[in-house]
């Protein structure tokens, strides 16, 4: 036989698929911690009693505990406000994914005009470039009224005595 030697715990069959019952009540009248240490128990603090926690249901029952004295996981978080924390958590995340959402909406259709906006546009392009082709028309006249009548300021009045 070798040096090692193996040690080998064998495991009843009718203790495989069942934990052990009734793990949870040997620590009351203990502390919370020293209950919470397994995720299976509650720990009611009104009759300092460590409890299994009723898997079949959400929320533990007022008949076991009430959930202002419950506890689970922590010690200083009570039921209660674990609900209302993660309620207003929830509704804010809802609210914030909501938002950015109406945000996203009204971006791509600023991003993008529709059809009317586009026509408008285009009309306001060419009502634009009408008045300054007939402002620049106007100009021309009334420089040509001007030049008949003798009333065109010359850029540089020295001018004229340049040329002669």
């Amino acid at each position: 036989v070798s040096e090692l030697s193996a040690v080998w715990v064998v495991t009843p069959p009718s203790c495989i698929n069942h934990p052990v019952k009734n793990a949870c009540s040997q620590n009351s009248n203990k502390t919370c911690e020293e209950c919470l240490k397994n995720v299976s128990c509650l720990w009611c603090n009104t009759n300092k009693a460590c409890l299994d926690y009723p898997v079949t249901k959400i929320l533990p029952p007022g008949s076991l505990c009430k959930l202002s004295s419950a506890r689970w996981g922590v010690c200083w978080v009570n039921f209660e406000a674990l609900i209302i924390t993660m309620s207003v958590l929830g509704g804010a995340v809802l609210l914030g994914v909501a938002v950015c959402c109406c945000c996203c909406c009204r971006r791509k259709k600023s991003r993008k005009p529709d059809k009317s906006e586009e026509k408008a546009m285009r009309e306001r392009e060419e009502r634009r470039i009408r008045q300054e082709e007939r402002r620049a028309e106007m100009k021309s006249r009334h420089d040509e009224i001007r030049k008949k009548y003798g009333l065109f300021k010359e850029e540089n009045p020295y001018a004229r005595f340049e040329n002669n």
